[in-house]
């Protein structure tokens, strides 16, 4: 029997990333001021294009929120069944999902992020399996897979392999963009599940060992820090530590730029860490995986994009965890959204989780 999935996409999914709004709910205007370009059409290019062979009867809703996406996938034979408004709302989404329902469709793909994810619920329920792509900012919620090419595994297998009970985040953004997480569960989704395809909800570790070590991992990181260097710090309360350690105030939730323990730049954009690695081509990158998803880049820190990663040079990346953390994450993932940049890390990362104690943990990526 022929596999029937009804697709969507939020056009303007994690525009505010790379431009430092922490989410583009209710900022689209502002992202957009900011030079922020879509790029949720890209993301969801990716993985639909792996699946253009496949016998699979698509509905989608028009463009462009999907049509244009499975046109420039190479799949040419789909049925639109919903057309929205313009500009595109979340209105827009639940309509789309209920008219894939309504056309029999037994899976349910979203490329987005968290809203998105929300307004899908909304609409469809448990009543089919749903997946989505992922192309948020945040990305929270246990419902996406852990890149574009997973997602395209997982639509082929949906079919014949089981699903599990996926959470669903209701993240306060206003909040976010001060400095606070504040999340709470919305529901949960029936996601097509294998290992290592789907990723984990976000986990929050607050044990007091963790607190030590992040003290640790703090101390460390400071007493090696080279003069004349540019330290591009990344989201994280790990991260913060070592702001603190120097006697800066961190951005929690944004990326922070370091000189010589001045701060040169706060909750910094792409734009801005170029500019800044033009000036001092001497630079490190430290990161902090996100919760226990284990995702390094590509959730929550997109300005740490590949163009900065490229000029600051992947040897100059470090990356900092806890213990507990690490316990809680077997993988660690990449997902910059530049396959050929993801491959060049190779099969493992080194993780600084004490002082001047180190892991070697896994590292996956797309193939």
């Amino acid at each position: 029997m022929m596999q029937t999935v009804g697709f969507l996409l939020n056009p303007v999914a994690g525009m505010g990333g790379a431009v430092g709004l922490a989410g583009t709910d209710g900022r689209v205007a502002e992202a957009i001021r900011r030079g922020a370009v879509p790029h949720a059409h890209g993301r969801a290019v990716q993985a639909l294009s792996l699946l253009r062979g496949d016998e699979i009867a698509w509905y989608t809703s028009a463009a462009p929120m999907g049509e244009d996406v499975l046109l420039d996938a190479g799949i040419d034979r789909f049925t639109v069944v919903y057309r929205p408004d313009r500009p595109t709302s979340g209105a827009d989404t639940k309509a789309a999902c209920r008219a894939f329902l309504d056309a029999g469709a037994d899976l349910v793909v979203f490329c987005g992020g968290d809203g998105t994810a929300r307004d899908v619920l909304d609409a469809v329920g448990r009543e089919v399996p749903v997946l989505g792509i992922p192309a948020g900012v945040k990305m929270y919620s246990a419902v996406f897979a852990v890149n574009p090419a997973a997602a395209a595994d997982l639509i082929r297998q949906a079919g014949r392999i089981g699903c599990r009970d996926s959470e669903v985040m209701d993240i306060d953004e206003e909040a976010y963009r001060s400095g606070l997480l504040s999340a709470r569960l919305y529901g949960y989704l029936c996601v097509p599940y294998i290992p290592e395809r789907t990723q984990g909800g976000k986990q929050v570790f607050e044990q007091p060992d963790e607190e030590r070590a992040k003290d640790d991992i703090a101390a460390f990181i400071a007493e090696v820090m080279l003069p004349e260097t540019l330290y591009i710090i990344g989201a994280g309360s790990t991260t913060a530590r070592i702001m603190e350690r120097l006697g800066l105030a961190p951005t929690l939730l944004g990326v922070d730029a370091v000189r010589n323990g001045e701060v040169v730049a706060r909750n910094a954009d792409e734009q801005t860490l170029l500019a800044l690695l033009d000036e001092y081509p001497q630079a490190k990158i430290v990161a902090s995986p996100i919760g226990a998803q284990g995702f390094v880049l590509g959730r929550g820190n997109q300005q740490i994009g590949p163009s900065v990663l490229r000029k600051a040079g992947l040897r100059n990346l470090i990356v900092v965890a806890t213990p507990g953390k690490l316990a809680a994450t077997p993988l660690l993932y990449v997902d910059t959204g530049d396959a050929a940049l993801d491959r060049e890390f190779g099969d493992t990362l080194s993780v600084v989780s004490g002082y001047r104690m180190a892991q070697r943990k896994r590292l996956l990526h797309q193939e």
